[in-house]
C-alpha cells in the first residue's frame, strides 16, 4: 500500500510516499518534517541564525562547519564542475541584488530600487578555499553563499537513503524528486510532467524506478523590479537572471542532485544549447518546455515515456 505524508518544510509543499504492506501509516513517516527542520536550520540562507547565515558573516577565516553542511558544500562542487561553473553556490549577492532578499512567500512581486545597478559576473567557487581535513569554509570578503536547489535535492536524497529500508520510497522536495526503488514487482513510479502554461495539469508521464528527477524553471519563482522581469535562476556570467528561451526543463539523472543542477544548467542555456548538452552526457535524459510553447525531448526521455 502506497502511504502518502504531505507537508510544509522549505517554502514549500512537499511530500514522501512510502510503499509498505501495512495498512496504516508507518510511524517513521511522522519523523520526516523534523529532519527537514533539522536540515533547514543548518542550510538555510533566510534563517539568521542558521549555520549558513553564520558563515556568510565570517570572512577572511577558516569556519570548522558540520558534517551536514560540509556534505552539501562537496555537492555544490560537484555541481559546478558537472555545469562546467553555470551552477554554483556563490550567486548569493547577484539574488539579492536581483530582488530574491526573502522567502518567496513574502517576496513583494513588485518591486523598485533607486540608485545605479553595479552588474558583474559571479565569483566561482574556486575563489572560496576549504580544508578536507579540518571541514573548514574559508569565504575570501564579497563572496556568500546560497545552497538553495542543491540542499533540497539533498535533503530529499538523505531522506529516501533513511526510508528506503522500510520499502520503495518516493520524496518530492518541491520538485526535487528521489526515488529509491521500483514499486513491488517492478511497477514503476508515475510522475508527471507539468504544464507551465496550465500549471494544474501534466502534458507527459515519466514512468521511473531508481534515480532523481528535477524541474527548474522561471515560471512560478518570478517578480519585477524597477519594471523589469526578474527570476530566481541567475547566469554566473552575467550575475543576473539568465536571459533564457526555456521555461521549464525537467532532467532524469542517476541522484537527483545530479538532475537538480542539469536542469539548472540547461535553462541557463537554452532550448538549443541546453538539448545538446543534455545529450551528450549518457546519464542524462530531458524535456525541456520554450517560452513559445514549443517542447524538446531528449532522444533518452524516450526510456522513461
Amino acid at each position: 500500500m502506497l502511504h502518502r505524508f504531505p507537508f510544509r518544510a522549505m517554502g514549500s509543499n512537499l511530500l514522501v510516499v512510502l510503499e509498505s504492506e501495512s495498512d496504516s501509516r508507518p510511524a517513521i513517516l511522522d519523523e520526516v518534517p523534523g529532519w527537514f527542520e533539522d536540515w533547514e536550520q543548518t542550510l538555510s540562507r533566510f534563517r539568521i541564525d542558521s549555520e549558513l547565515s553564520r558563515l556568510n558573516q565570517t570572512f577572511d577565516q577558516p569556519v570548522e562547519v558540520s558534517d551536514k553542511l560540509w556534505d552539501v558544500f562537496q555537492y555544490a562542487l560537484s555541481a559546478e564542475i558537472i555545469t562546467n561553473g553555470l551552477v554554483t553556490p556563490t550567486v548569493l549577492d547577484a539574488m539579492l541584488e536581483a530582488g530574491y532578499d526573502q522567502n518567496f512567500e513574502t517576496l513583494p512581486r513588485h518591486q523598485s530600487q533607486n540608485g545605479l545597478q553595479i552588474l558583474s559576473a559571479v565569483n566561482p567557487l574556486s575563489a572560496v578555499t576549504w580544508s578536507e581535513k579540518s571541514h573548514t569554509i574559508c569565504l575570501p570578503y564579497g563572496i556568500h553563499l546560497d545552497f538553495g536547489g542543491v540542499a533540497k535535492g539533498w535533503a530529499a536524497h538523505q531522506t529516501v537513503e533513511r526510508l528506503k529500508k522500510y520499502g520503495p520510497v518516493l520524496m518530492n522536495a518541491a520538485g526535487d524528486i528521489a526515488i529509491s526503488a521500483p514499486l513491488t514487482g517492478g511497477s514503476p513510479w508515475q510522475i508527471g510532467v507539468r504544464n507551465p502554461f496550465a500549471p494544474d495539469t501534466d502534458f507527459e508521464t515519466l514512468n521511473l524506478r531508481r534515480c532523481g528527477v528535477a524541474t527548474s524553471g522561471r515560471d512560478r519563482r518570478h517578480w519585477n523590479k524597477n519594471g523589469l522581469p526578474r527570476h530566481h535562476i541567475i547566469d554566473p556570467n552575467t550575475g543576473q537572471p539568465a536571459e533564457t528561451n526555456v521555461m521549464t526543463a525537467t532532467i532524469v539523472a542517476p541522484t537527483v542532485m545530479e538532475a537538480e543542477a542539469a536542469a539548472k544548467a540547461v535553462l541557463i542555456l537554452g532550448g538549443e544549447e541546453g538539448l545538446k548538452w543534455i545529450e551528450a552526457d549518457p546519464v542524462l535524459a530531458g524535456i525541456i518546455v520554450l517560452e513559445n510553447g514549443h517542447t524538446l525531448y531528449s532522444q533518452r526521455i524516450n526510456e522513461y515515456l
